[in-house]
């Protein structure tokens, strides 16, 4: 029976390429376990962590790299620390293709997230969610505003996120390891369970900067980077400030 199904049905047992419009990770052992071979378009794609700084940002080094160099925009919404624009050039991502968004308060946080997905005029969204605010109809509405967007959408979200139910078709678990490495656990996605992580090495500067503890993310940034503030106003919905 399954034999005479069309290609464009997903079968519990694969791995859904179909259908799914994806850009490759950078990684290949990574691309070879994502369904479409890569960051999938048009969706949430959870990124699970216990904190901040373990090497998330540099997971998505070569895809900023490449959407920055075609000139796409990059969208950064309330980073937990203000990002560090050398370490962002030392990776090769251009600058004046990356957008970070400011939005404190939670209710403005949600409220940005789902406006910047439903513009569908960026290259990839990374969003960090409020720990406390965030519920299931959130998520929901995300997932159904990022479905005609052309790029990847990622939430990075508190460890205790694994166990809660989502919408988000793409959840990965981070974990660190020793020699800048990253232990990357696929909790969900179109296609048989997978039980072992995948380790994947970081990638390091295409060009020296002074070492600082974080490479990526760090204390005020010595130079300007375009940032804006977003301010859920209902009397001027759909405007970022």
């Amino acid at each position: 029976m399954s034999s005479a199904l069309p290609a464009a049905v997903w079968r519990a047992s694969q791995l859904g390429h179909a259908s799914v419009a994806a850009l490759s990770s950078g990684f290949p052992a990574l691309d070879a376990e994502l369904p479409g071979a890569g960051w999938p378009a048009g969706m949430l794609t959870e990124l699970i962590g216990r904190e901040s700084g373990i090497g998330e940002l540099r997971l998505l080094v070569p895809l900023l790299r490449q959407l920055t160099r075609e000139r796409r925009f990059v969208v950064l919404l309330a980073p937990p620390l203000q990002p560090y624009a050398p370490a962002l050039a030392s990776h090769g991502i251009d600058l004046d293709y990356l957008l970070v968004v400011q939005a404190p308060n939670a209710a403005d946080r949600l409220w940005a997230v789902e406006q910047t997905l439903k513009s569908a005029a960026f290259g990839a969204l990374l969003a960090w969610l409020p720990q406390e605010r965030t519920r299931p109809e959130h998520l929901r509405r995300m997932q159904s505003a990022a479905q005609p967007a052309t790029g990847p959408a990622f939430l990075f979200r508190s460890l205790a996120a694994q166990f809660e139910a989502s919408p988000a078709p793409l959840r990965l678990l981070l974990l660190p390891r020793p020699d800048q490495r990253l232990s990357v656990q696929i909790l969900k996605r179109r296609g048989p369970v997978m039980a072992d992580p995948i380790l994947v090495d970081l990638p390091q500067p295409v060009s020296a900067i002074r070492p600082r503890t974080s490479p990526l993310a760090a204390t005020p940034d010595p130079r300007p980077m375009r940032t804006i503030h977003a301010r859920h106003d209902e009397s001027r919905a759909g405007t970022l400030n």
